[in-house]
């Protein structure tokens, strides 16, 4: 492939990628690249991985264990193969409206909450069945509230974004 064509198809690349999410991702994106890119030199490396872990709390992190997070990119990280690593992590995700509306068949009152011990009955009973100790990582990730209730639209909100929303 002559130069002009392959950078012709990086670039389609490239803006594939940016394509996948809406502006307002891109920018969470772009800051968390920002906040883990420590040294500012437009690429996360080793050192970076191991400076963030530390700002996290988590001093012991082993050489293998960074090596093997960097080993998941195709090359060196920049912004556009961070976020392509992420669109490759959420690819396949339903859209958040569809995931809710699925719920929305045990919630025919609208509600936006089910009962905890409902949605464990089906999710370990129906189709892919979860196990207890699934159900149980689940309900720790996403806490029931005092009535016992799972609040499923914070949890879609949390699928598709990967962050809980913001009290309006």
């Amino acid at each position: 492939m002559s130069p002009k064509k392959a950078k012709k198809k990086a670039a389609e690349a490239s803006s594939n990628v940016f394509s996948m999410f809406e502006q307002a991702q891109i920018q969470e994106f772009k800051e968390a690249f920002t906040i883990m890119d420590q040294n500012r030199d437009g690429f996360i490396d080793k050192s970076d991985l191991r400076d963030t872990f530390c700002a996290l709390g988590r001093l012991n992190v082993g050489n293998d264990e960074l090596d093997e997070m960097l080993k998941m990119a195709p090359g060196p990280i920049n912004f556009t193969i961070f976020l392509s690593m992420f669109g490759e992590k959420l690819k396949g995700t339903d859209p958040e409206e569809t995931i809710i509306n699925a719920f929305k068949i045990f919630d025919p009152e609208g509600q936006g909450v089910l009962k905890g011990e409902d949605i464990k009955y089906y999710i370990m009973s129906q189709a892919d069945k979860f196990t207890e100790a699934e159900v149980e990582d689940m309900f720790t990730n996403f806490p029931l509230d005092v009535a016992g209730n799972l609040d499923y639209k914070n949890l879609c909100y949390v699928i598709t974004h990967g962050e809980e929303k913001e009290s309006e």
